[in-house]
């Protein structure tokens, strides 16, 4: 690829980026919030899908549909080490993201099936 100012541009924020996420409060951080995040979307998903009660079939699979790829992208994937340390813990941190969003989205569907059922 050529060394344009764009792609100049792009590593030097990308380098910013990677150095900001070395610290490992700022990475749980972002992983709680990721969990938070999938808890509002577990409740506000059913709560707006379920209102005209002609999208709840349609929601559920694709919500199905998603924690089934997440699980298969964070526990399926081949163990081979890659070729430098900066794509392991890219790819291990993007893992571990997906994964506590869809921790929380399960946990808060849970919640929701528990105050339905009460």
């Amino acid at each position: 690829m050529q060394n344009t100012r764009l792609n100049n541009l792009v590593d030097v924020i990308l380098g910013q980026l990677r150095l900001w996420l070395s610290n490992p409060w700022r990475r749980l951080s972002l992983i709680v919030i990721s969990l938070l995040l999938g808890i509002f979307l577990g409740t506000a998903i059913p709560t707006t899908s379920g209102q005209t009660a002609e999208w709840d079939v349609v929601s559920a699979g694709v919500l199905v549909i998603f924690t089934e790829a997440v699980s298969r992208f964070v526990y399926g994937r081949n163990r081979r080490p890659p070729a430098n340390e900066e794509a392991l813990s890219r790819g291990l941190f993007v893992a571990e993201l997906l994964n506590s969003f869809k921790i929380g989205l399960i946990y808060s569907l849970f919640v929701e099936a528990f105050k339905l059922g009460s």
